[in-house]
């Protein structure tokens, strides 16, 4: 089964670039409503941090979030959040707006958790390609173009995608081998 929703507060700040606690400080102040985050608040976090903004009183970033909330894409613009005070989204945010709405899009046709498939571990739809796998590939020096030859009938944008999920959805527990080998 495709997993489908906004994006949770890890892929938020994976995409964004920035710690998840700031994402959950920004839920627990009430900026943003939900566990999950719309896609805008990828944007959003990404406006903030470009502008070293992120210190900004809650009042504003509530102010700049509705405003971001409410505009259309291709009518982003600047936001006066205090008087004086302005930030660009249509030049910070629009990039990373067309981002994440593409990773939801892929995320949500590629990846897959299915109890009957792996445990429910998440994989590339139609495979047994855990994101995990995928992931510790990329890690270990293998590209996508790597990836893609040995799976000619995978699409890129679900490598990519796996990816990204794996690094947001970090398996739990002790890690497996032997850890302290590469702490040096």
């Amino acid at each position: 089964m495709p997993i489908t929703a906004d994006l949770t507060i890890r892929e938020t700040a994976a995409l964004a670039g920035v710690p998840r606690t700031t994402i959950e400080k920004a839920v627990e102040a009430s900026i943003l409503r939900t566990v999950t985050a719309p896609v805008r608040a990828v944007p959003f976090f990404r406006s903030l941090k470009a502008a070293n903004l992120t210190d900004l009183p809650v009042r504003h970033k509530r102010t700049i979030w509705t405003h971001l909330v409410r505009l259309e894409p291709m009518r982003l613009g600047t936001v006066e959040f205090t008087f004086g005070a302005m930030i660009e989204l249509k030049r910070l945010a629009a990039d990373w707006l067309h981002k994440a709405e593409r990773y939801r899009e892929a995320r949500d046709r590629y990846i897959a958790s299915d109890p009957d498939i792996l445990g429910g571990t998440p994989v590339i739809a139609g495979t047994r390609l855990t994101v995990y796998s995928i992931l510790g590939r990329l890690q270990d020096g293998d590209t996508v173009e790597d990836l893609a030859a040995d799976n000619p009938e995978v699409p890129r944008e679900a490598f990519a995608a796996a990816e990204l999920y794996a690094k947001a959805h970090p398996l739990r527990g002790r890690p497996s081998g032997r850890p302290w080998r590469n702490a040096g």
